[in-house]
């Protein structure tokens, strides 16, 4: 039996704070009732503000990420629609085949697992499709199997230098309240996210932020729906209700988790994600091992994945580290299974919380023979003590 607390460093769902814990521990209200609509109503406000766009319509589902793909897609898109999408990692390709197995056409440009969306290609893509069949662009701002994020401002910028009428929908399942992210400023159109990440919050509610072109362009598409459709649930979110019973627990969770991001402030939350993830950096790089992401300025400040040596079981190392020093790591996903570790330092985080967690795999190293350099935790206690 292991005494202290569990170090939950894998990239969500993470660690819940306490006050938000005993907001959901309150008791049920009506989900009808006045008291009800007046929290959804500022939930929703304070949404807005999260993913930076006042001009959006946020939609709150009760379910997982997964939810909230499946409602983007079946909004937009009819039956037989092309889809152009991005290969950036496992959660890129669980999204083309729901997008696949919904009945919709999908052109999946291809990826290393290891780099951003290549925006050239998107534009190539593009410009080539003059009879504009393309009637969506999908794309993961922050790859949460690999650790790499998108540069989507960039993309999208390009994306309106062609006059391309598609809908832009933008997975931030990993990055929204982690990394800095702007719905109306980049013109997204459809932005999904989750509960369980950078909410600080357990899984069970997801968000369809979407613009009034998206709304609009729904109200047209044959697609047969009712659990996901827009229609229904923005009539009923806009007075503070729900087409059907919410997870209404969770939402006071989230009514906290929303109250403690706006104290800190969203600029103030980007650069703590980003110093612990430079802090992981630096300590993964004394180590002298490999971050599998490519580019530097794809770096993710949700997590870092490390790219372990091919004779080398990561999934060994991650049982070493979680048996002898209480702390889970996220696991290789996909093509990277039993490849690499991934170190989640994102949510509910602070100085201490990283260095024990870098800590707990620095001697999981040593405890699995991996060859190493010693040094990474105090490379990164140095780089925090002076940042």
């Amino acid at each position: 039996m292991q005494t202290g607390k569990h170090f939950l460093q894998i990239p969500g769902p993470t660690n819940v704070p306490d006050s938000v814990l005993r907001a959901i521990s309150n008791p049920t209200i009506d989900h009808r009732g006045p008291e009800f609509s007046d929290m959804t109503l500022r939930i929703i406000n304070l949404l807005k503000n999260i993913v930076k766009g006042q001009n959006s319509i946020p939609i709150i589902f009760p379910s997982s990420g997964t939810g909230a793909w499946e409602a983007a897609l079946v909004n937009i898109l009819s039956l037989g629609d092309k889809v152009l999408m991005f290969e950036t990692g496992h959660f890129s390709t669980l999204w083309k085949n729901m997008a696949h197995n919904l009945g919709f056409k999908v052109d999946y440009v291809k990826g290393d697992w290891r780099s951003g969306v290549d925006s050239d290609r998107i534009i190539e893509k593009l410009s080539e499709d003059n009879f504009h069949e393309i009637k969506a662009v999908c794309l993961v701002h922050n790859e949460t199997s690999t650790g790499v994020t998108s540069n989507i401002s960039e993309i999208t910028k390009k994306i309106k230098s062609l006059q391309h009428p598609a809908i832009i929908m933008v997975d931030t399942i990993s990055s929204l309240g982690s990394i800095d992210y702007q719905h109306d400023n980049w013109d997204i159109d459809v932005t999904v996210s989750g509960s369980q990440k950078g909410l600080m919050l357990p899984p069970g509610i997801a968000f369809n932020f979407i613009s009034r072109k998206a709304l609009e362009y729904s109200k047209s598409n044959s697609y047969n729906r009712s659990y996901w459709d827009w229609g229904e649930m923005a009539k009923n979110n806009a007075s503070g209700f729900f087409p059907y019973t919410p997870s209404t627990n969770i939402l006071f969770g989230l009514d906290e988790a929303l109250k403690i991001l706006s104290k800190e402030g969203l600029e103030n939350i980007f650069l703590r994600h980003e110093r612990h993830a430079k802090a992981t950096q630096v300590a993964v790089k004394t180590w002298g091992l490999e971050i599998l992401a490519i580019n530097e300025n794809e770096y993710s400040n949700s997590l870092t994945g490390i790219l372990l040596e091919k004779n080398v079981n990561a999934d060994h190392l991650r049982n070493i580290i979680l048996e002898k020093f209480n702390t889970s790591l996220g696991t290789g996903l996909g093509k990277w299974s039993g490849k690499i570790i991934r170190i989640g330092h994102l949510g509910d985080f602070n100085d201490p919380m990283l260095i024990g967690t870098l800590s707990a795999v620095e001697m999981g190293l040593a405890l699995s023979e991996i060859d190493h350099h010693s040094g990474g935790v105090t490379a990164a206690m140095n780089y925090l003590s002076n940042k």
